[in-house]
């Protein structure tokens, strides 16, 4: 009886199983525009997009072909433009629970303006002080050679040789400091003047 039993399941389970390993045909167009059959792809053919047909001659699967270069660069173009727009998302969203009115923007705006502008105010004292101590440096060096025309002057001291030295770096690195800081002024009121922009665009503010 279970001989009898096992046979019936065996016979209802094979036309599943064979309609599991139906034989797959893949069809193409070629540059030409000749349809192609087969049940294998040639490796000349291999960029072509086609079709997956079952044994009844239906789609059943759609495989892509090698996109061209120029298909390559549209897809890193949209890549590139979904971040942008994720990260503006992100930044709008920043930006709104952030603030409420345009006049907290420009308060903030401000307060930061004031950071920069009095780094500036000090590092110009510093500068003014240094170019008159330069000033009195150089008087001082003129005296000796390299720096005095008379060819029988001594040759400057170390220390103070040192010293003009030390002070024209100082002068140089403040002065770079006070682009920076001017630099770095510019670039924050160009940030919130495109942040108060966007704003008005989110709140509907003309």
């Amino acid at each position: 009886m279970r001989i009898i039993v096992l046979t019936c399941v065996l016979t209802l389970l094979a036309p599943l199983a064979a309609g599991a390993q139906e034989t797959r045909v893949y069809r193409w167009v070629d540059a030409d525009g000749l349809v192609h059959y087969g049940d294998t792809i040639p490796a000349r053919f291999a960029e072509f997009p086609k079709d997956v047909l079952n044994d009844h001659g239906v789609i059943i699967q759609n495989l892509a072909g090698k996109k061209t270069a120029e298909q390559l660069e549209a897809d890193e173009r949209a890549a590139e433009l979904r971040v942008a727009q994720k990260l503006q998302q992100r930044a709008d969203q920043a930006l709104l629970a952030t603030y409420i009115t345009v006049e907290e923007i420009l308060l903030h705006r401000d307060r930061r303006i004031e950071l920069f502008q009095a780094q500036s105010r000090v590092t110009e004292l510093y500068l003014s002080n240094l170019t008159l101590r330069l000033d009195d440096l150089r008087g001082e060096a003129s005296l000796f050679q390299p720096y005095s025309d008379d060819p029988d002057a001594p040759t400057i001291d170390a220390d103070l040789a040192a010293d003009l030295r030390s002070t024209k770096e100082t002068i140089a690195r403040h002065e770079r400091n006070l682009e920076k800081f001017l630099a770095d002024e510019q670039r924050i009121i160009t940030r919130f003047d495109g942040d108060i922009s966007r704003f008005k665009v989110l709140k509907g503010i003309d």
